[in-house]
């Protein structure tokens, strides 16, 4: 028996199968081997595609049935994992009537500030654990307001998770956890949010049925195992955003449990039992996939839009002699600690929660022509994400969170030894990482319902440990560093 796993991000598709009966991965791949692009119609606006994400699904899931040689009919769940915050509107027909607006574009953030005041701070953060903000809700309401002619031919309103389901099945559903990321969910009723669907003057009907992150939310229909080569009745069993799910890969499910990555964006990931918030709504309280009325698990989520993005930006735009990120981490790890005084601000893209929304972008400063090579860039622009994590970080143990152990997968920014080192010597704590990724982390998780496996704990209890990054005790040039780029960051807010 085999069980396939999606990971649904904005730069690629990553498909993922498991051997059930062993936990072992059996292949991974992933469509495009280039990153997906995202259209910018408007400074700070991002959207793409959902038709694309499908595509790359297809091609995807056709190259590891082919690779593997795995009957599809031995594929017993299909799990997903998304990019979060999305919106995907689609008719009655289940056509797309427009470009998906992303997790990083910027345009709701007035309209979820006002509805912040509006509905009244203290309302939102006990019901919603969050300000509307930029998220999902106050998205939908800017098609209300800017696009009236497409607003009124919507049927349903999804998540990009609850689209490739839809794709998948025919069947369109939703989950708590889902509602919750979108702020679609009040915490105290157990209900969507009424308070943010008056206001904004939604239809309740808009948004689709919610199911537990586990269950059967549909099966592959016809049209789409013609596309994908799997079979048709196969069980769609999970869904979550990618980072309840990246939490989950790495067995984050109870209170104290951390998780991060540091993909396009970087996330810290905390799971506590109690409905904590954050007064300027820094930091955001969503469903974990375990939530249950009567054992509350909610996942408080740093996410820091500037992380791996600037990096890949840094490789693409700046280095002409094409070095792969391998040699880029060999040149930055002959400098050393502070990189000699040049500093990078990583925030270029879209507005940053951690900052309550402010409009930010990237900056490099202190360049020394005399002085600063590569080495020196690439350093930088690691020590700058890795300050940034650990900005966040603080603002998480304000709210109480021990970060004392972090656990990570794989596949991300973590495997660089100089972001993680510098990380791990600032928060004195320790960095665990784990031979997981999202899509993998899906596919197990698709098995629960289906009843091969019985918990949560059950599927994901066999990740295999890697490395772990523990701090040497030399914090001092660490914490002179980040106190430099903490002034730079200062003045950068003050504009």
């Amino acid at each position: 028996m085999f069980l396939i796993g999606y990971d649904i991000g904005s730069s690629s598709i990553k498909a993922a199968l498991v051997k059930a009966e062993t936990h072992e991965t059996v292949a991974i791949v992933q469509s495009p081997e280039r990153e997906m692009p995202m259209k910018a119609v408007q400074p700070g606006w991002a959207e793409q595609d959902p038709e694309m994400w499908w595509e790359h699904l297809c091609q995807a899931t056709k190259k590891l049935l082919t690779e593997t040689a795995v009957d599809a009919a031995d594929i017993k769940g299909i799990g997903i994992s998304y990019q979060m915050h999305g919106l995907v509107v689609v008719d009655a027909q289940q056509r797309v009537l427009r470009p998906s607006i992303i997790w990083c574009d910027s345009r709701a953030v007035d309209i979820g500030r006002q509805a912040f005041q509006q509905i009244g701070q203290e309302r939102c953060l006990r019901h919603l654990l969050n300000s509307p903000g930029n998220f999902t809700a106050s998205k939908l309401r800017w098609i209300q307001q800017n696009e009236p002619e497409i607003y009124a031919q919507i049927d349903k309103a999804m998540l990009p998770g609850d689209y490739i389901a839809m794709r998948l099945s025919g069947e369109i559903v939703t989950t708590v956890s889902g509602l919750s990321e979108g702020i679609f969910w009040d915490f105290q009723a157990e209900k969507p949010a009424s308070m943010i669907l008056e206001h904004y003057g939604i239809a309740p009907d808009y948004l689709p049925k919610a199911m537990p992150s586990s269950g059967l939310h549909g099966q592959v229909c016809a049209s789409a195992a013609a596309a994908t080569g799997l079979a048709i009745g196969t069980p769609v069993t999970y869904r979550a955003g990618d980072q309840p799910n990246n939490a989950l890969s790495l067995n984050v499910l109870q209170p104290g449990e951390v998780a991060a990555t540091g993909g396009t964006s970087g996330v810290v990931y905390g799971v506590v039992d109690q409905y904590l918030y954050d007064q300027a709504s820094r930091v955001n309280g969503f469903a974990h996939v375990n939530h249950q009325p009567q054992e509350t698990r909610i996942g408080i989520l740093l996410c820091i839009n500037g992380a791996g993005s600037q990096y890949r930006w840094l490789r693409q735009q700046v280095m002409a002699s094409g070095l792969s990120y391998p040699e880029m981490e060999a040149k930055a790890a002959q400098i050393a600690v502070g990189s000699e005084g040049l500093r990078v601000l990583p925030f270029g893209n879209g507005a940053e929660r951690m900052f309550e929304n402010q409009p930010s972008s990237g900056q490099i400063n202190n360049i020394q022509f005399n002085v600063h090579h590569q080495g020196h860039l690439f350093r930088a622009a690691l020590e700058g994400i890795a300050f940034s994590f650990v900005y966040g970080m603080n603002i998480l143990k304000e709210m109480g969170l021990q970060v004392d152990v972090i656990r990570v997968g794989n596949d991300n920014l973590f495997q660089s030894a100089v972001f993680s080192q510098t990380i791990a010597e600032l928060m004195e704590c320790e960095i665990e990482m784990m031979e997981t990724t999202g899509a993998v982390g899906a596919a197990k998780a698709s098995g629960i319902a289906v009843g091969i496996y019985d918990t949560w704990a059950t599927a994901m209890g066999q990740n295999k440990l890697l490395k772990t990054y523990s701090p040497f005790g030399k914090k001092a040039p660490y914490q002179d560093a980040y106190q430099s780029w903490y002034k730079d960051l200062e003045k950068h807010l003050e504009y």
